[in-house]
């Protein structure tokens, strides 16, 4: 899918309906946390990973508890303004196109990592956020963009998603994200592990920090 495609044909509910028949194989393939790897624990956060099963590199699950509702979380974590006041991972964001039921297209950029080992990346992504079984699902994926911002490698988001639900008898919610994420270019895996682990347990403090305020 390229974005001048996307204007011309619309096919937002096509692809969103791809999109989740994808992340509904990603959650089940996840559920049972006895088969991943687990990567890191800090701050009432839990990181795993396995092999990704699009492409050559790890699908990262990350789970944890936030004090608030499932409706009020997910407008943060959606594509908008609001995200980039918060999230201290993205430097800049626009979106590009919106397109219907809750679906855009985004274009988004990422803070280098590790003493800049990992250097600023640019995304460009189909978004979309909806009910989901229980919950509310935020979900992307990457598609093609012919205009490229001069100085970054351009990185590719495999199906991606974050699942949010309430928890049972409590005032919490458990938050629930799926990262299969193409950084590109030549990196050491250890550094992508540490930098994708440390990346979403601080997505958790910033999230929690945000709605707090």
């Amino acid at each position: 899918m390229n974005l001048s495609g996307a204007s011309r044909r619309n096919p937002s509910v096509r692809f969103n309906q791809s999109l989740m028949s994808r992340l509904n194989g990603i959650v089940s393939n996840t559920v049972i946390s006895s088969v991943l790897l687990v990567w890191l624990f800090q701050k009432d956060v839990t990181v795993w990973r396995k092999p990704s099963q699009e492409f050559g590199g790890f699908l990262y699950k990350a789970e944890g508890t936030v004090a608030e509702n499932p409706e009020r979380i997910m407008d943060f974590i959606r594509p908008g303004a609001r995200r980039l006041e918060w999230d201290s991972m993205i430097t800049s964001l626009e979106i590009l196109q919106t397109l219907d039921q809750g679906c855009c297209v985004v274009k988004y950029t990422t803070a280098g990592q590790l003493w800049n080992i990992i250097s600023p990346r640019e995304f460009v992504d189909f978004s979309c956020t909806s009910e989901y079984q229980r919950g509310l699902l935020s979900c992307g994926v990457s598609v093609d963009h012919e205009e490229q911002r001069a100085g970054l490698v351009r990185g590719f988001n495999h199906p991606c998603g974050w699942f949010c639900v309430p928890a049972q008898d409590s005032e919490l919610s458990v938050l629930t994200g799926y990262i299969q994420t193409d950084l590109r270019g030549m990196l050491p895996q250890a550094a992508v592990d540490t930098a994708m682990a440390s990346g979403l347990v601080n997505f958790f403090t910033d999230l929690r920090r945000a709605l707090k305020i």
